[in-house]
């Protein structure tokens, strides 16, 4: 079953901004590049360390504590399909964005 999150006016990113939001008991970072929303649970899939701080270089995501690179548009590591982000869908409607959390499922955001 979906749940779909109203991201509040005042959290919503502006362009190449990043946010971070508590949903459901999960910590969420929502980045906006390049008009493009990308939402992804606030943690490397490695040893638990947060993201949102991470170096942005275009989509693709660093991690502060030990430097892996992540792609945000599929949420894997750089060059791998061997570890991902937990991403979540990211719906835009007129002024209005909303991430979409399926229990026991990712998305890659779009």
């Amino acid at each position: 079953m979906s749940f779909r999150f109203l991201v509040p006016s005042e959290k919503v990113p502006v362009v190449d901004g990043r946010s971070l939001l508590f949903v459901e008991g999960k910590t969420i970072a929502l980045f906006n590049i390049a008009s493009v929303f990308y939402a992804f649970e606030d943690s490397c899939p490695h040893q638990g360390a947060s993201m949102w701080s991470g170096k942005l270089e275009g989509q693709i995501l660093q991690c502060c504590a030990h430097g892996l690179r992540f792609d945000l548009a599929t949420g894997y590591l750089l060059h791998s399909t061997q570890m991902k982000l937990s991403t979540y869908l990211v719906e835009v409607q007129g002024e209005q964005v909303f991430i979409v959390l399926n229990r026991g499922e990712q998305y890659a955001a779009l």
